[in-house]
């Protein structure tokens, strides 16, 4: 017998993928629809450019022991050829997660109450245990931080209900009840959420700001990296404006109406201006050891006591000495802040 736990939108999928408990452990369930584009590739070289952080020989075994389906039907053949215009049904077996254990790592809270808070995440800190990282994330520090966390049913994400990239530092809310991780996740998907982010970027912009709304997809030369694509993405929208420039750097307020995975930095790198520091989307710089990205403000109302919320995310050190060091005015920044 199969339950069904968790329905969630996955950005890696074309349709929908979903959490089963089976026998004893998870099972997660994966559609991928191959249009006419992907007529006469092989279906192992397809699942592999679309299931992340997969290897060409995982996805060989998931075929051959029967995971992957067409029409419900099992195909064990790696070499199958697609047609176009089907729709794969992939199970994954989960391995069994260890224990989310509470650390004692200090949390920069810069705003709490009953229902909900708001964390200044560091750069350099994954947001929940995933892929063999059980230790060190914003989740061990919240279990040891917070006595009461949102419990949805995937047990490694207590209380979180969106996410940073391990390397971007900022704002990141925290629900501490189950109705006010519901409504929050309402107002994400609604966009009655407002993030605002600082980048530094290279290069100077021709037109100093912006509307970039495209596809995101999962880049088809690097399936580890997200890019702007024709087709089989998500509709990604950011808004930017140059604040300052000095020398070969612009300094951004963006904000964004989507939350595609890498949205800001795909954007940047589409315009030619990566942002800096950021080796995956453009390239290492002495200047910068990670992507100067930054979730600075956010804006929203309570989802329960529907009072207007503002908070704004100290920089940290690192995005500080680019500032200082790149002589960027402080004082537009600190603006930013105050609007």
């Amino acid at each position: 017998m199969s339950i069904i736990l968790i329905l969630n939108l996955c950005d890696e999928c074309d349709i929908i993928i979903y959490r089963k408990y089976i026998a004893g452990y998870f099972m997660e369930e994966l559609k991928f629809f191959a249009d006419e584009t992907f007529k006469g590739k092989r279906l192992d070289v397809f699942l592999q450019s679309k299931i992340e952080n997969m290897s060409r020989a995982s996805v060989q075994k998931l075929i051959e022991d029967g995971f992957v389906k067409l029409n419900g039907k099992e195909i064990k053949k790696v070499g199958t050829k697609l047609k176009g215009s089907e729709i794969f049904q992939v199970e994954i077996p989960e391995e069994e997660t260890p224990e989310i254990k509470p650390e004692n790592i200090p949390l920069d809270i810069v705003y709490e109450d009953e229902h909900i808070a708001v964390i200044n995440k560091p750069s350099d800190m994954t947001v929940h245990p995933a892929q063999n990282i059980y230790s060190g994330t914003l989740v061990n520090a919240l279990l040891y931080n917070f006595k009461n966390l949102s419990n949805p049913e995937d047990i490694t994400r207590p209380g979180i209900v969106h996410r940073l990239d391990k390397d971007t530092s900022g704002l990141i809310i925290i629900a501490k009840t189950d109705e006010a991780h519901e409504k929050l996740v309402e107002m994400f998907q609604s966009k009655n959420m407002k993030k605002t982010y600082l980048a530094v970027c290279k290069g100077n912009f021709s037109q100093k700001s912006g509307r970039i709304e495209n596809l995101i997809g999962r880049d088809p030369f690097e399936r580890k990296r997200m890019a702007v694509v024709e087709i089989n993405g998500k509709t990604a929208v950011t808004n930017y404006e140059v604040i300052d420039e000095v020398q070969d750097f612009s300094l951004l307020k963006v904000n964004i109406e989507t939350g595609r995975t890498h949205q800001i930095r795909v954007h940047m790198k589409f315009l030619n201006h990566p942002i800096l520091g950021d080796s995956t989307y453009g390239t290492s710089s002495k200047l910068a050891e990670r992507q100067m990205l930054h979730a600075y403000k956010l804006e929203f109302i309570h989802p329960i006591t529907k009072k207007k919320i503002k908070v704004v995310g100290k920089l940290p050190e690192d995005f500080e000495n680019i500032i200082k060091k790149l002589k960027f005015d402080r004082e537009k920044i600190m603006k930013i802040g105050e609007e």
